[in-house]
């Protein structure tokens, strides 16, 4: 190991040599010097890893040299070490970016525990995350063998969330690997689980999870009593990860009041999830009661286009007549549009916005190769959907509206999966196109890799046919035609998708807040 080289610039530098006795028994390397254009010049000459500085010095002060080194190696840590307790002091040494501060008299030990809190750090952390999750491992797979409800689900992919935001600071990749194995055997147990339990979910009216067309009825509705307005934010195949990067931004604005997961209904598309999340209704309930509001899977056309209408017949039969607002956000001349009125929306008691970035970013990256190099896996497409996020007109809305006194909550229709694994499926010419799921007559398919519904209507999917049937895919796989299977399938690997069965699809975020 690399002994770590320490500059040490003080005018009563001969005073401090029992500290450096100290710290060079602890593994550092001192070089002292009394005055900041000494200390200057050797930070041009020899590579050092941290300074130490006296604030007060004759000649160039502290705060001088401070200002020059930042200069010169804007990226080294600095500790500076002051015998003035001012606020003054202490806030422009924050102000000037050193890493810590340290009043004197200071003994070795402080010393020793600041550079290893700035220097040592990042192993410190990797090593002991990694060593929790090693110890965490084996729970979560016996939790895996013992999972049989939809909250048993529910607590293990937050864990497995919670996880992989923790390894994912790591520089290492080894334990982040691990884990997506871990999670990929967990999405191929979810999916046994589905197929097993999903025709009772959707068909029972008790004991079972919150599924698209019951959440607005059992979620939102009840929060909007005796409340300020409440805006309602719908960003498109955001998942639990997702938020997750997102959340300590969104916090120094809104305390979370509850952080709960829902179960999108199959498929898990815009056109079945988001449609009966609006309508309060299962797609089949939907075609047969509102025909004219219903765009069928063969039938060209924007799938989704009444959203708001649906939402209208939702609230009314509910007995909300007035007070709300819809809103579709595509682009960013409406999304500053939309910060700019803020104001004139607090009349309304709900404001429901479907914000669509994210679905435009997963969709993106199988026809961009920018997007493919940035977003190969999650680990850059995370952190692509904070960069986004922290610099999007929707942070700047959610920012002024916690400033007005909003309510807030953000939710999702369903999530997205990264696809790995081509599947080859036969179908007929108006077969769906969908990559997770087919929809039509005379398919053909590996028969136990898949959840195969010949029942739509037991399932409350609509068909045209007695011959039609769904398939969905099932862990991170994606239906390829054989016809120029092997260029397709090299087109589509590692794009994100959704419309099958996997955590990452069905399991998706709904977060109520209060402004801070």
């Amino acid at each position: 190991m690399n002994k770590k080289k320490i500059l040490w610039i003080d005018d009563e530098i001969d005073l401090l040599k029992s500290h450096f006795i100290f710290l060079e028994s602890r593994g550092y390397l001192i070089d002292p010097c009394s005055n900041g254009r000494e200390g200057i010049s050797i930070l041009e000459s020899k590579k050092i890893d941290l300074v130490l500085l006296d604030e007060n010095m004759p000649g160039l002060n502290g705060f001088e040299t401070l200002s020059i080194i930042k200069q010169k190696k804007p990226n080294l840590p600095v500790i500076m070490v002051t015998k003035n307790e001012e606020e003054k002091i202490i806030d422009d040494a924050i102000g000037s970016k050193v890493s810590d501060y340290l009043i004197k008299p200071v003994n070795p030990n402080q010393i020793l525990h600041s550079l290893k809190k700035i220097l040592n750090q990042t192993s410190l952390i990797s090593e002991k995350t990694s060593d929790q999750y090693q110890k965490d491992f084996k729970k979560i797979s016996l939790d895996l063998l013992s999972a049989n409800s939809f909250l048993d689900w529910v607590q293990l992919y937050k864990k497995f969330i919670y996880w992989k935001i923790e390894l994912m600071e790591l520089e290492n990749n080894s334990m982040l690997n691990i884990l997506e194995n871990q999670l990929k055997e967990a999405n191929l147990v979810f999916g046994k689980f589905v197929k097993n339990n999903y025709v009772n979910w959707i068909n029972s009216k008790e004991n079972k999870p919150t599924l698209s067309h019951n959440v607005f009825k059992k979620e939102i509705i009840p929060h909007l009593k005796n409340r300020n307005p409440t805006l309602l934010i719908l960003i498109d195949n955001l998942r639990l990860d997702q938020w997750k990067i997102i959340e300590p931004l969104i916090s120094r604005y809104y305390n979370i009041q509850e952080e709960d997961l829902y179960c999108s209904i199959l498929p898990t598309t815009t056109q079945y999830a988001r449609n009966s999340f609006f309508a309060g209704l299962t797609p089949n309930q939907i075609k047969n009661k509102f025909p004219e509001l219903w765009i069928d899977e063969i039938s060209k056309g924007n799938k989704n286009k009444y959203e708001k209408e649906l939402l209208s017949k939702q609230l009314e039969l509910l007995n909300i007549k007035n007070g709300f607002k819809y809103f579709k956000i595509t682009n960013q001349t409406d999304a500053k549009r939309m910060v700019i009125n803020l104001n004139e929306l607090r009349k309304n008691s709900l404001n429901t916005i479907v914000y669509n970035f994210v679905d435009i970013l997963s969709h993106a990256k199988s026809e961009m190769n920018i997007i493919k190099e940035l977003a190969f896996e999650d680990k850059g497409y995370l952190s692509l959907t904070f960069s986004w996020f922290k610099n999007s007109p929707l942070f700047e809305l959610i920012r002024k509206a916690s400033e007005l006194n909003f309510q807030l909550i953000i939710t999702t229709d369903h999530g997205t999966i990264n696809v790995t694994s081509p599947m080859e499926i036969i179908g007929k010419k108006e077969t769906s196109s969908n990559l997770r799921y087919k929809y039509g007559k005379g398919l053909k398919f590996p028969q136990k890799k898949v959840f195969e519904i010949s029942d739509p209507l037991n399932f409350h999917l609509p068909k045209l046919s007695h011959e039609d049937k769904y398939v969905f895919a099932l862990e991170n796989t994606y239906f390829i035609y054989p016809n120029k299977f092997n260029e397709y399938a090299k087109h589509f690997m590692n794009s994100y998708q959704h419309g099958g069965v996997s955590l990452q699809e069905m399991l998706v975020p709904l977060i109520k807040l209060s402004p801070r």
